[in-house]
Parts: structure tokens; sequence; C-alpha cells
């Protein structure tokens, strides 16, 4: 059995470490065939970037021999590396560039500073390494005096922050005045930066540093065969990329690259297979699936290793816990009645059309829609099912969005119960979840009552008040997950001849009862009494038979509720079955 690459991203290290790894090498050969000098390959997070890039650098990259420091350039030969992969059987044409080229490569994957001045000293050391890794220019006596004097002050951190931002040019020229032969430049995560610069209250000054550092590189460089970055998305901001020679930007809209980030069913079929977890398919499926990158359902590869990596084999949201959410909550939260409703019916498993645009300016995310929605379907947090151009706009693309998997769904109810935390009294709502799982069902729905009024105004109740409250009372079942499964109908399927609203289904079903939950509106318009309302939530759990998928999951006792409400107005009411 081998080793899985937690965490690596050296892709070196991977080969020869003789860790598992999917064969992701085609993306070689989709670089070369690509006409544009320039690619930018935005995806999410933790969908293999790095080590992507890692890959390109190592098969790229001409020897160097080790420099005065003692710092190696590449391996003396890597081709090793590369002859069981599949770019190997793709043509002479490919294998023939492999060991041909310098290469310049920077990761900004950790540029997540608090302030400009520490984010700006990061990125100067980050290129500090660079120049130092071929730092044997200096030793070729190829440098004149004033470019020897630039080359020093870049290596010992004294260069100014103009002269920090030709350093990808002047450094380009050098690696191809020395080996007569033109440039790599790969750049990963080239917006983490940028990112940190938004939440943080530097934007405008890591967006100007990055624009002159990529324009220096990118930008009618002479010297430069091929420019490969990586992203969550194209920041649109002030032109960053403004000039550049016909750029292909190759979001995960486009056919293009679709399966060299993340991984194919039939890849994670093969892993678990390798791994003898076939019987786990549809479990891993409903967890770590469902992005779409050009029209190609792939899988989280960071959360697929870290499930096969686990001991216990239990599902968990892997993904959540790899970087700051701060980003998605500071827009989510802010957001007013109509965005939480938003969030709601993805919640309950629905989709909303919304416009998506491809290029990002994050200061205006809070004001305009499409860039709201495009952030988090190209950070990962939602997918796309279809796209349409609008009919009034032919340039403006309509997509139809939803969460991917339970994963995310994880991430989306952590905000929801961040909401909640910073409106209700936790002691208040514990007493009322207590309430709720003793069978206490006054003292509920007196508490209920209580966070009801106190929360909503008429205004959340409009034609889809049942929605409201549904929406609302998952939002607070969240904090008993550790001791039920929350389900919600369109996540939880079928049950019986129909889908219940919303039920608990104990993790230790001999100690604990399963509870159905049903809501109904008090048509008031009709003459419907509140009595009415509870008679009709009763008969359809029982002529629709909720109970059943609890029985199927072995659950010894079922307890029945009906919420019903009239504006404001809530009643609680129970009924309970042995089962």
């Amino acid at each position: 059995m081998q080793k899985l690459p937690v965490g690596l991203s050296d892709f070196k290290k991977v080969m020869e470490g003789n860790y598992y790894y999917v064969d992701k090498s085609l993306l070689i050969k989709e670089v070369i065939d690509q006409g544009a000098e320039a690619l930018l390959l935005p995806r999410p997070r933790r969908f293999g970037k790095t080590l992507n890039l890692s890959m390109l650098r190592y098969f790229f990259e001409k020897p160097a021999l080790p420099t005065a420091l003692g710092r190696p350039g590449t391996a003396a030969d890597t081709s090793h590396l590369f002859r069981h992969l599949q770019i190997w059987q793709a043509g002479e044409e490919y294998v023939a560039k492999q060991g041909k080229y310098p290469v310049v490569f920077l990761t900004l994957k950790d540029v997540k500073e608090l302030n400009w001045e520490s984010a700006q000293e990061k990125i100067k050391q980050i290129i500090q390494e660079e120049y130092l890794r071929h730092n044997y220019l200096k030793t070729a006596n190829e440098l004149d005096a004033p470019e020897k004097q630039y080359f020093e002050k870049i290596s010992n951190l004294e260069a100014s922050q103009a002269q920090y931002e030709s350093a990808l040019k002047n450094l380009s020229f050098y690696l191809a005045r020395h080996y007569d032969q033109k440039v790599i430049l790969l750049i990963d995560e080239y917006d983490t930066p940028i990112q940190a610069g938004y939440v943080n209250g530097y934007y405008a000054e890591v967006v100007g540093f990055m624009r002159n550092l990529l324009s220096g590189g990118l930008k009618d460089n002479v010297n430069l065969e091929k420019g490969v970055l990586t992203g969550i998305m194209r920041v649109a901001k002030e032109s960053i990329f403004s000039g550049l020679n016909n750029p292909g930007v190759f979001t995960l809209l486009h056919p293009e690259f679709s399966a060299a980030f993340g991984l194919t069913e039939a890849e994670v079929g093969q892993a678990l297979k390798d791994f003898s977890l076939e019987d786990r398919a549809e479990n891993v499926r409903d967890w770590y699936n469902g992005y779409v990158f050009g029209g190609r359902i792939v899988y989280n590869p960071w959360s697929i290793i870290n499930y096969l990596n686990s001991i216990d084999k239990k599902f968990r949201p892997y993904w959540l816990n790899t970087a700051d959410n701060a980003i998605v909550e500071q827009l989510l939260t802010r957001g007013g009645k109509e965005l939480r409703l938003e969030l709601e019916s993805l919640i309950r498993g629905e989709s909303i059309e919304k416009p998506v645009e491809e290029n990002i300016v994050f200061a205006e995310i809070e004001k305009r829609d499409e860039f709201l929605w495009s952030f988090l379907l190209f950070s990962g947090y939602l997918k796309y099912l279809t796209t349409r151009a609008d009919e009034f706009d032919p340039t403006l693309t309509l997509a139809q969005l939803c969460l991917p998997n339970l994963e995310v769904r994880g991430i989306f109810l952590r905000l929801i119960k961040r909401w909640f935390t910073d409106r209700l009294e936790p002691a208040k709502m514990q007493m009322m979840l207590q309430a709720l799982v003793k069978g206490e069902v006054k003292e509920f729905e007196r508490l209920f009552r209580e966070l009801v009024v106190n929360i909503f105004s008429y205004h959340d109740f409009g034609g889809e008040s049942e929605k409201v409250y549904q929406a609302f009372v998952i939002g607070l079942l969240v904090w008993l997950s550790g001791d039920y499964e929350v389900k919600s109908p369109a996540l939880a399927g079928e049950s019986g001849f129909g889908r219940y609203d919303v039920a608990l289904i104990p993790r230790d079903s001999r100690r604990a009862a399963g509870i159905i939950i049903e809501f109904k509106k008090v048509n008031a318009k009709r003459g419907e009494t509140k009595d009415n309302a509870l008679a009709k939530a009763f008969q359809q759990i029982e002529k629709k038979n909720y109970a059943g998928a609890l029985v199927a999951r072995g659950v010894q006792q079922i307890r029945k509720l009906a919420i019903v409400f009239k504006g404001k107005q809530v009643w609680v009411k129970e009924r309970s079955a042995e089962c």
C-alpha cells in the first residue's frame, strides 16, 4: 500500500518517495499545445495547483549546478520522474522539451499577512529565494556592474519596491542570456496576497504591486517562452492583466484543462479500489464530489486524500479546515434578508440562477450581485449545473448554482450557526434545544415563540413562509449535530411517499428518539385555524409514512412534531409512536 501525499506539493518528493499519485502529466501537453504565451488557470484552493506547477517546473527546467551558497538547481536529470507517466507516451515532440528551459518559479500561497508591510516583506523574501536559487548567474561573470549590484540588492532584501516589481522581467533576461533559451515562468496562487489584502485592508497596495510585478514578467517580455499562473480567479481591478499578449484564461467554466485539477470519477473509483474501499463509493460521492470543471464532474482531491489517509474512515469536512474562510463569512454575514433566504434555499438542496462574471473586482463584490456569486463559484463553495446567455445581454452568463456536496453544506451551516450566535442568547437557545430532545414540548414552544418574536420581522414572511421557518429550525439544529444527524428534504431524499420537512436522526438510536418535524402555515383567508393546520400536519406525516426512513435506520422510538404558524404566532404539538 503506497503512502498518501498528505500536504505534499513538491512533485519530485512525491514521485521519488513512492507516494500514491494520480497521473496529471497530460497537463504538460495541454500547456505546450496552447497557443497563448501566458496562461491563467484558476481553480479552488487545495485542488492540486501547487503540485501541478511543481510538476511543470521539474519537467521543463534545465539542470543547474549547485550555487556558491550550496543551493542546488534541479537534479542533473529529472526524466526518471516522467518516464512511466502519460506525457512520455504523448509523442516525441513533448518528450523533447523535457529539461530544456530555464524556469522561474514563485508560489505565493502562504502570503496571508494582516498588513501590507508584512505581506510585502514576505513577497520580497519569496523573490529573494528564487534569485538565490539562480545565484550561479553571478559567479558565471555574465552580469555587468549595474546588474550585479541589482542582483545583490534583491538577494540581500535591500532593493526598493520598484526594483522588486522588475524582478521577474530582469531574472528572465539574465536566465535567457545565460542559457540562450527563453524562460518558463510559473507563478502559483498569484491572487492569495490580493485576497488577504481585501480582507485586511491593504487591497490597493497589493494590487498595485502585483500588477507591476506580473506586467514586468508577462507583458511584452521577449525572453518569455511560456507563463503559467494559477489562482482562484481572474482579478480585474485596475486591469491587473491589461496589455498581456493574448493571455489564455481558462476558468472552471471552460472545457480546457478540465481534468488537470481535481479528481475525476474514474480516478476516485480507482483510488477506492486500490485502498479496498469500493463499498464507500456512494458516501464518498455525497461528501466530496459535485464540482464541475468545464462540464466534467470532479472530486475535491484534498478531501479524498485525507479521507483515504484517515484511520477510522469517517466522513469529515477536511476542506473546511484547510484555510481561513474569512472572505466568505465576511460577505455572507453582511447580506440582508434576500441573501439569507437564498443561502437557506441552497442548504435545502435547491438551485438558484445568478449572473456569473469571470473577471472579479474585489472592491465591488459587496455591490454587484454577479461578483459575489462568481466569487463563491470560483472559490469552490458552489457548483454550476447549467449556464446560458442572458437574453437581454448576451455578454452576461447566467448560471444555475447549487451546493456541490455535504462537505460544503457544512460550511454554510456553520455560517448560519454564527448568524444565530450573533442574535440569540446561547444559554436560552441551549435550553430550547434541550427541551426539544427531552420531549418537553410546552417549554420548547414557549422558548421557540420568544426567539421568533425577537428575530423575525413580518417582512420575513411572504409566500414561502414555510421555507423561512424550516430554514430557521435547521439553523438552530446545527447545535445538535454531535448527537443527531439533521436531515432536510432535498438532501434527505424521498421518505415513504413524500419528503418530510426536517428530521433528527439520533446517532445512538438505542438511547435517543428520532424526531420528525412538519411545518404548516395557518391559511386564515380560507378560515383555517391552528387546530386544522396541526391536524393536517399529522395527517401528512402518517399518510406519507415519513417515519419509514427512521425505522429503516434502526431508530426504536420516533416522536412526531407539528409546528404551525400564522405570521409570528407559533404553535407546537407532538405525537409519539413506538416502532
